[in-house]
């Protein structure tokens, strides 16, 4: 999808920016053209102020987007993904697994998560970054409690795996 719409904006990298900030946020366009989030519209000038270009720029891409259909079905389908509880783990007793491993690695969730259910800890949620918008993407576990530190080892031992971080 990602190179799709790279394609689609080639000409104007301040479009792609305003674009991919949508896609990363989970901001859709609705069928009056507004940006939205979860039903709240995002007024071009906040989306503007993020992307750090003009807000015309925004409209434009709303415009583009809405002139093409394949466009159109992706920005109108997009959809948040919900709160992360990186950020607030510690607070709530959770602990966070940070792991980076190669971009084209095939099963490392289902590694790293058999990993930690071995040990008894309970996996509250996961968020894996996608490696065409981050070039080193990262597989964040949330945890019922703090992991054993042996877990680590464990995971390092994962062929495609080359940093594993605990918080």
């Amino acid at each position: 999808m990602w190179r799709e719409i790279v394609d689609f904006l080639k000409g104007s990298p301040a479009k792609l920016k305003v674009a991919k900030l949508m896609v990363e946020l989970g901001f859709s366009i609705d069928e009056g053209g507004r940006i939205v989030c979860g039903g709240v519209e995002i007024g071009d000038s906040a989306i503007a102020r993020v992307a750090k270009v003009d807000r015309r720029v925004v409209r434009e891409a709303v415009s583009d987007i809405l002139a093409n259909p394949r466009m159109r079905k992706i920005f109108s389908g997009i959809r948040p993904a919900g709160s992360f509880l990186r950020d607030i783990a510690p607070a709530l007793g959770y602990g966070v697994v940070e792991i980076r491993a190669r971009p084209d690695a095939v099963g490392v969730i289902s590694s790293a998560t058999a990993c930690i259910s071995e040990a008894g800890v309970g996996i509250r949620q996961i968020l894996a970054e996608d490696p065409d918008f981050n070039p080193d993407p990262k597989l964040l576990i949330i945890t019922e409690r703090q992991v054993p530190g042996e877990v680590v080892t464990k995971l390092l031992k994962i062929p495609t795996v080359k940093k594993v971080s605990l918080s």
